[in-house]
């Protein structure tokens, strides 16, 4: 009789790894290889964090244009950003501790080369990048609502991404208003 051999594999959180049609996508959104830290390059003369998303969501790509809308400092801007699979976004996930092939979390990148995930990443460009009254719910949020209860919000909406509202078939880098913001 012949026998038959059953794989599991368990994905979490931490191991979640983009589908074999998302690394394409990866790939074609990547314009360069890093050869060098990008942080210290990249805050050398621009102080303003970097928000790392993914760029063929649409619901991350939603948020996107949310924070350019509500920007507090619209003529500059408060925040850069760089789609996780840009050379710019694998480079800063390695340098936060990440592994470069992991889209599963925005990543908050202030300055000071301090990285954030998940909902405290949120609730950090909530707090840095918008006005009110969203900023102030930003300030309360980040005091009233514990992390471990924000993460796992942030976890089933991540999860499910994609089936909410879509994805791109290339990344995003910017548009002629906001061009400068976006690092590829």
């Amino acid at each position: 009789m012949p026998t038959t051999t059953t794989t599991t594999t368990t994905t979490t959180a931490a191991t979640r790894r983009a589908p074999a049609t998302t690394r394409a996508r990866r790939r074609a959104c990547a314009t360069r290889a890093a050869s060098e830290p990008r942080s210290r390059a990249l805050f050398a003369s621009d102080d303003r964090g970097i928000v790392l998303y993914d760029g063929v969501c649409n619901l991350c790509n939603g948020a996107v244009n949310f924070a350019l809308r509500h920007d507090r400092d619209r003529a500059r801007g408060s925040v850069r950003f760089a789609a996780l699979q840009s050379s710019v976004g694998r480079a800063l996930l390695v340098e936060a501790g990440r592994d470069a092939d992991d889209i599963s979390s925005i990543v908050y990148v202030e300055a000071s080369g301090t990285a954030y995930a998940k909902s405290e990443a949120i609730l950090r460009i909530g707090r840095d990048l918008l006005g009110a009254p969203f900023g102030g719910a930003a300030r309360v949020a980040m005091w009233a609502v514990p992390r471990v209860v924000g993460d796992w919000v942030y976890d089933r909406v991540a999860d499910n991404r994609y089936s909410i509202l879509g994805r791109r078939d290339e990344c995003r880098f910017g548009d002629d208003e906001d061009d400068d913001r976006f690092l590829a």
